[in-house]
């Protein structure tokens, strides 16, 4: 069988790994850490949840440990991603194994005030986790330079150009040194990527899983025809009482803040996640979302990739994702690490053209339900989703809960300790969401620990707590 020890892995990172549960390698970490190690530019091609993040991270970490040590401000590693949510989840895996073999993560992104990472940056960084616009305002304002960088890795290459995001990494990978190894991960390895592919990589190998389709092979995937706008509204109230973590997508930013509003009065703990959300609030989304305290998420398309957490069990298109590519992101957040899940499309009347092909595209083979009248009594939807009726007491908008916190937290409360979350509990008995805020401090100045949350790629997701660190640019061009 092969482990992580005959991949070529030091032992302190073998063992690190032990301790957290993780003995055998998943197919694409097997197949590219060897050349990676090597010292080969890797282009990787696999779904989200495939182990990527171990993929280029620890043998990033094994080959700066053996070349020397880092000066204030001038990375040897760089590992650039699109979300803030994802450049803090990497960070948070690869803190560990960094810190046994001797280096320094952090994680520069926006939301907090940059004075933060500037001070951060005063210390030698040996791996820094960035997302493109928080490292452009650094450089711009000479607090970081690039010229040390012995590996940069891009992940998530698709999600960068389908955001926008190219010409800035570009600007950034220019600044690195050209005989530098290079590593880049992604679903899709097509058009833009390919540009990227050409225009940094020296002679890379390339690694391959399934196609992205099979991202979602192991998925059940369901079309639910709920006829017009207030059919659709009481069937999600009935999915968003399940048990289980749920994620509910929406279009716009407006839709997701109304449709948490809406669960909140009913006693569901929802919390909304999207781009124009502080780095405060998407920092608690995602940590109570994490560790089981917020059973509801509702959020954009551009949150997707950003949720990066085990055990989600039902993924809802309470919107129909625009496109096939988006289907498959939205999708992935389930059934990560060959875990079951399943993925429910809710299907107005008037969108059932649109639906059939986005699905055809995608590559899925999906049952179609319909779901009339009062969904609690159709036994096939509840079989599917898990729906059940709800009745609590209305909660407060999260926004309201952690202006009650940070005053208590300022006015001495909760004997000095930072009690998170409301404190109402919900329909499955989880309290009122405990994520923390701290996503700008943080020791060893990266990170502060929260309550344990584990996110990651798959069923190798045995870190310690969450890790949460500066944020990211608050530029539009880096969430």
């Amino acid at each position: 069988m092969t482990t992580f020890a005959t991949l070529g892995l030091p032992h302190e990172i073998v063992s690190i790994l032990r301790k957290q549960g993780i003995e055998k390698p998943f197919p694409i970490q097997e197949a590219a850490i060897p050349d990676a190690l090597a010292g080969k530019d890797v282009l990787g091609r696999g779904p989200t949840g495939s182990g990527k993040t171990f993929t280029f991270g620890l043998p990033m970490i094994t080959r700066l440990a053996a070349s020397g040590s880092s000066k204030p401000g001038h990375p040897r590693g760089l590992v650039l991603a699109p979300t803030r949510e994802l450049a803090a989840q990497i960070q948070d895996r690869l803190d560990e194994p960094a810190n046994v073999m001797g280096l320094r993560t952090m994680v520069v992104v926006g939301g907090v005030n940059i004075n933060n990472n500037i001070r951060q940056l005063a210390a030698p960084v040996d791996i820094l986790v960035a997302t493109p616009g928080r490292a452009q305002d650094l450089i711009n304002q000479r607090k970081l330079n690039l010229g040390d960088v012995q590996i940069a890795t891009l992940d998530e290459a698709d999600q960068m150009a389908d955001m926008g995001f190219l010409p800035q990494v570009r600007r950034l990978l220019a600044l690195t040194p050209r005989n530098g190894q290079r590593l880049l991960f992604s679903a899709t390895l097509d058009g833009e990527v390919n540009k990227l592919v050409k225009e940094f990589m020296h002679s890379p190998v390339t690694h391959s899983t399934a196609p992205v389709e099979a991202a979602v092979d192991t998925m059940e995937h369901f079309v639910a025809h709920v006829g017009g706008r207030d059919e659709r509204n009481a069937v999600v109230e009935a999915i968003a009482g399940r048990e289980g973590r749920t994620i509910l997508f929406m279009r716009t930013k407006h839709g997701v803040d109304r449709q948490a509003k809406k669960l909140r009065r009913l006693g569901i703990n929802a919390y909304p996640l999207h781009g124009d959300k502080g780095q405060g609030a998407r920092t608690r989304a995602i940590e109570g979302f994490s560790n089981g305290d917020i059973p509801v998420l509702v959020a954009t398309d551009i949150a997707a990739r950003g949720i990066d957490i085990n055990n989600v069990s039902l993924v809802v298109h309470v919107d129909p994702p625009a496109e096939h590519k988006a289907y498959l992101h939205r999708a992935g957040r389930t059934a990560r690490g060959g875990a079951k899940g399943s993925v429910i499309t809710l299907v107005m009347a008037q969108q059932r053209d649109e639906v059939t092909k986005l699905i055809a595209k995608a590559g899925v083979k999906a049952k179609t339900i319909t779901v009339k009248g009062d969904p609690l009594a159709n036994r096939e939807f509840v079989s599917i989703t898990g729906a059940r009726a709800v009745s609590g007491a209305p909660l407060a908008p999260p926004g309201q809960i952690a202006a009650a916190e940070n005053g208590a937290k300022g006015n001495g409360g909760n004997g000095g300790g930072s009690k998170r979350g409301s404190g109402n509990r919900n329909r499955s008995g989880r309290g009122g969401g405990k994520g923390s805020s701290n996503a700008g401090g943080g020791n060893r100045g990266t990170r502060s620990r929260g309550r344990g949350g584990r996110s990651n790629d798959s069923s190798q997701e045995r870190s310690g707590g969450n890790r949460r660190s500066s944020g990211n640019s608050g530029r539009r061009s880096a969430k």
